[in-house]
């Protein structure tokens, strides 16, 4: 008999809005997730870190430097508001990211433990942004610190869109699967749910196709939301989308057709 392969799901953004926030508890309730992250800088972060579960699923810090206002006031004093993904990506390239960055990681961290009263289960990114460089290192002292898993950005699979899959991988993912391996990080042996957003896309043959690339010790993130999408929320379509198939029996019987269970 094949064993079967083991795959952790991650929901990513808890905190950014009430949507996104029920959806993720509501699949944590339901057993459809393993893990999921939490945007710490979010206005709402305070109130929605005092639900988070006591067991069953681990919470992590989602580290963000691409959406509203830093936490640190050292690094609003060169950012009043976080730059952009392509921005940060160029100024993180060129080396020239403030070195206040350092603080605001920490007070992250500082912020995520304040409001829970426990310290998080793994680290990943908002936009993958833990793996540039000039934020990895920073990243990786923390989760070396811990001893904390940290998103393995360096191989990541899946059905189309190599263009975007690449470009993960070559921002500093590749760089930080080569750090956790020499430091004895755990980390997950691929990355999976990378696409578009696109509200037409079809999520069940996307997850489908995950699944079937899906090697044993693998992550795949997703971004459910639950009814009515927040304000502004530029791909509150999609996480509508991708909330309706992981509370479905499509998801469970896609899983044991493949021959794939949550761990």
């Amino acid at each position: 008999m094949t064993r079967p392969r083991r795959l952790a799901v991650c929901a990513d953004d808890y905190g950014q809005g009430a949507a996104v926030d029920r959806g993720i508890l509501a699949l944590a309730q339901q057993g459809r997730l393993t893990a999921f992250s939490c945007l710490v800088t979010s206005p709402r972060w305070a109130h929605a870190g005092l639900a988070l579960p006591d067991g069953g699923v681990a919470t992590g810090l989602h580290v963000n430097l691409t959406e509203g206002e830093p936490l640190s006031p050292a690094l609003r004093k060169h950012w009043p508001r976080f730059p952009r993904l392509g921005a940060l990506i160029a100024l993180a390239h060129l080396g020239r990211l403030p070195a206040a960055l350092a603080g605001e990681v920490q007070e992250q961290l500082r912020r995520f433990v304040d409001v829970t009263g426990r310290g998080p289960a793994f680290i990943d990114g908002h936009q993958h942004v833990h793996a540039l460089p000039g934020v990895r290192p920073l990243v990786l002292a923390m989760a070396r610190g811990l001893h904390l898993p940290v998103r393995n950005t360096g191989r990541v699979l899946g059905p189309g869109f190599p263009v975007k899959r690449r470009v993960i991988e070559a921002c500093g993912g590749r760089q930080l699967t080569e750090c956790l391996h020499g430091l004895g990080l755990p980390a997950a042996t691929a990355l999976l749910g990378v696409y578009d957003f696109d509200p037409r896309a079809d999520y069940r043959a996307l997850m489908r196709g995950w699944l079937r690339e899906a090697p044993d010790g693998a992550l795949l993130f997703c971004h459910p939301a639950e009814g009515t999408a927040d304000p502004g929320d530029a791909i509150g379509a999609a996480r509508v989308r991708e909330m309706a198939y992981l509370a479905s029996d499509a998801f469970t019987a896609d899983l044991a057709e493949f021959g794939v269970v949550l761990g």
